[in-house]
């Protein structure tokens, strides 16, 4: 099996030396077009003897001969005007698989793929694909809006470039890098606010409670806090997503535990917040990707303008 691959990868060498170069390619069509060796050394900025060389190359490696040379003149073959189509054809591929390239690298062109939950898909991400297609106005941006529970397989599986959110614990095989420190918070009315800056969880547990379902990461963050604080929360509501959450509390149902981040991109401006501390409960935004999978350049960009430009903001 192995001499058969030595010997497959030696033809395929073989093969690849026996093919035109771009540099004869270019030398062949400058002169076909011309006429003429002076001319043509001119068009390519080279020497007139570093044409003719090239030429005489592509001529062996074709086993014909393109042009009938005198002292004065040259004259096209048969060869060469059956040859100078598919040269043509071949340095215009060339050439636009290098403009594709350059405008991938420089994110004229692209596709970007990003999972987040729907509070995140709401809030922070809409703002961020304005800011990045003001840049980037090529790039096709498309949000899959998931359960925190498919977050995580969506990156795995590779179905998107990369994740915006929050990993409540390590995963094998995926890698962060957050952008936005955030805390949780008790978020309310003015009317239902509790007194003071800062709320121990103790004296939260006395008030009407808007929380996520059980299972969800933000949940298991507050059971936890709960516990070191020594106290039982009783809910009042139970809901499956932060903006519910957050829509409860703007009506003045309770008072509704949530990342503090989440306010920055919402539209209610008159609602008390408040940092939730003993204990204080530290949660990241980050880029979730997949370990080993390279970023195409759009995806980069967008990833370095989150840090960018909104990574202050908590």
């Amino acid at each position: 099996m192995k001499n058969e691959t030595t010997s497959l990868i030696y033809k395929k060498t073989l093969s690849l030396r026996s093919l035109p170069s771009i540099r004869q390619l270019r030398a062949f069509v400058a002169v076909y077009h011309t006429g003429q060796l002076s001319v043509a050394a001119e068009v390519l900025a080279l020497t007139q003897p570093a044409v003719t060389i090239l030429l005489r190359e592509l001529e062996e490696k074709l086993g014909l001969r393109l042009f009938d040379r005198s002292t004065r003149s040259l004259r096209r073959t048969d060869a060469a005007v059956q040859a100078i189509v598919y040269a043509e054809r071949a340095l215009a591929e060339l050439d636009a698989l290098n403009t594709i390239m350059s405008d991938l690298a420089e994110c004229r062109i692209g596709r970007i793929r990003i999972a987040a939950t729907p509070t995140l898909a709401q809030t922070l991400l809409p703002k961020a694909i304005r800011s990045f297609l003001q840049v980037s106005p090529g790039v096709r941006v498309n949000i899959v809006d998931c359960a925190p529970r498919e977050f995580a397989e969506l990156v795995l599986t590779e179905k998107v470039d990369f994740g915006v959110g929050t990993l409540e614990a390590r995963i094998p095989g995926l890698q962060e890098n957050t952008f936005l420190d955030d805390h949780l918070c008790a978020v309310s009315t003015p009317a239902l606010a509790p007194q003071g800056k800062t709320l121990t969880w103790k004296k939260l547990a006395t008030h009407p409670l808007i929380v996520m379902q059980p299972g969800y990461g933000v949940r298991r963050s507050i059971e936890k806090a709960a516990q070191v604080a020594g106290v039982s929360l009783t809910p009042a509501y139970e809901v499956s997503l932060l903006g519910t959450a957050l829509a409860m509390a703007a009506n003045g149902l309770g008072v509704a535990i949530l990342p503090s981040s989440i306010l920055a991109h919402a539209h209610y401006t008159e609602l008390a917040v408040q940092r939730i501390t003993r204990p204080l409960v530290a949660r990241g935004t980050a880029v979730v990707s997949k370990e080993g999978r390279s970023l195409s350049p759009a995806a980069r960009a967008f990833s370095d303008m989150l840090q960018r430009e909104f990574g202050s903001r908590a």
